[in-house]
């Protein structure tokens, strides 16, 4: 229904605005505010106003004159005279057949990101929820969903776009005559136009020959030859034999954080080896009853991170941070493993590892490892972490020298495992041997401190009892 009510132009008076703005107020979502005017009268229709208008009569203001009369007695006369304004609901066309796939929320520390890929086509069915591209950030890979089901209509944005949250990305149909419209449309403008050839065939008018004399072409001078190339210039390769690639998202902020470590912290790196008898024995002797108990398989990983959780817990500055002219000392220990997928580096957390056991452990890092290779590993799984080990062992490296991962002041390497010859007890044996290097920051650790923290991991791994004495 339409509320009605009609007031005299009285010049200086501006009380048909602001009754216009105040019911314009009150309905926030869609509004429709039109007045009609005659000789000296104003009429103000408004949606969804029923009753008697007369109890409205005080939202004019002092000095202006309110006229209201019946509704019977407006007849004709009456012309249009204000614009009408509509809102949509979010994700909606005007049609409400048509949906738009946005950008999602990617997390606080991140504002922006690169469209890498479509998963979809154009005129592919989609279910609601179902990824249709991948946004890359400097951190995680994000899916772009569909948020109703139906056909996609067409791609707004392109591959390679810098988006925001709230990007348009896609037009989604809910209905297949939405999808197929449009290239209705497209043939039949083909077809009411006639093609660019048969214009010129037409426009195309018999010309007049013209007399002319035959030009004398002068002979072209003959081309100098090519410059000689001296025996000692460097033979560079053809260009076309080279390819060059955007670099990712993520790979720019690994090598932005990497170089900033560098640049930032006094890095020195310290090293020892570590005898693999005991701990491989353990996990050979016990990993099936470890496996039908847990429900994992029992890995070297988890005996690394116990016996890191037992270094920095004996070296609690291992575990600290400077922060401007201050020291921060964690209380809690959370131990960020180092992860190699195909799109780069990532490091997910394992928080409070100190109140962890060995199974706990296992499924943690298991699980981790997963969403990290299947690129579901989410902005929080990766934030913070107070210590980090980077296991360069299962591509072979024998020995390396890690890079601190910002903000920590420490990182443990970890390394293959050989088999060597070891004098033990005046024999010489073959034992299966890992050097493993600890790279820390100078300017809050002693080389001290840091080789008592890789010899406490070296006791611990080479005897895991040390684990239940707490010796």
């Amino acid at each position: 229904m339409f509320g009605v009510f009609r007031r005299k132009v009285v010049s200086g008076s501006s009380s048909a605005s602001i009754v216009g703005k105040s019911w314009r107020a009150s309905r926030p979502v869609a509004s429709t505010t039109t007045c009609f005017a005659s000789e000296g009268e104003v009429l103000l229709l408004h949606p969804g106003i029923s009753g008697n208008v007369r109890s409205i009569c005080h939202l004019t203001q002092p000095g202006a004159t309110v006229n209201l009369k019946p509704l019977r007695e407006v007849i004709i006369g009456f012309q249009p005279c204000v614009s009408v304004q509509m809102q949509t609901r979010m994700f909606s066309s005007g049609s409400g057949d048509l949906v738009d796939a946005v950008v999602p929320f990617m997390g606080e520390s991140i504002s922006d990101g690169t469209l890498a890929t479509f998963l979809k086509k154009p005129g592919d069915r989609v279910e609601i929820d179902e990824p249709i591209a991948q946004v890359e950030t400097d951190k995680v890979t994000i899916d772009v969903a569909s948020p109703e089901a139906g056909i996609i209509q067409e791609f707004v944005a392109k591959e390679g776009d810098t988006v925001e949250p709230g990007t348009k990305v896609a037009i989604i149909s809910k209905s297949a005559e939405g999808a197929a419209a449009p290239s209705k449309s497209v043939s039949a403008e083909a077809v009411s136009q006639p093609s660019p050839t048969a214009v010129e065939k037409v426009e195309e008018k018999p010309k007049p020959k013209v007399e002319t004399t035959p030009v004398i072409e002068k002979p072209k001078p003959a081309s100098p030859p090519p410059p000689k190339t001296s025996a000692s210039e460097p033979q560079l390769p053809p260009k076309d034999r080279e390819r060059r690639v955007p670099m990712t998202r993520l790979r720019k902020r690994v090598a932005t954080r990497l170089k900033d470590s560098q640049n930032t912290f006094a890095l020195l790196t310290t090293f020892n080896e570590v005898d693999m008898t005991n701990l491989m024995k353990l996990r050979s002797e016990y990993k099936d009853a470890f496996l039908d108990k847990h429900g994992v398989k029992l890995g070297l990983m988890s005996g690394f991170v116990k016996a890191a959780v037992s270094g920095l817990q004996n070296q609690p500055i291992i575990n600290a941070v400077i922060d401007g002219d201050d020291i921060i000392y964690r209380d809690y220990i959370d131990i960020s493993i180092a992860v190699g997928t195909p799109k780069g580096l990532v490091v997910p957390v394992i928080r409070n590892a100190e109140k962890m056991n060995f199974a706990e452990i296992e499924k943690e890092i298991n699980t981790l490892a997963k969403k990290a290779n299947n690129g579901t590993i989410s902005i929080d799984e990766m934030a913070g972490g107070s210590f980090t080990i980077s296991n360069g062992g299962v591509y072979g490296s024998l020995l390396s020298t890690p890079i601190i991962n910002p903000p920590q002041s420490a990182i443990l390497g970890m390394h293959s495992i050989v088999n060597r010859p070891m004098v033990v007890g005046g024999d010489i044996v073959p034992r299966p041997m890992m050097y493993i290097a600890l790279t820390y920051d100078h300017r809050l650790i002693d080389g001290r401190e840091a080789v008592f923290f890789l010899r406490r991991i070296k006791d611990v791994v080479e005897d895991p009892r040390r684990l239940l004495l707490d010796i």
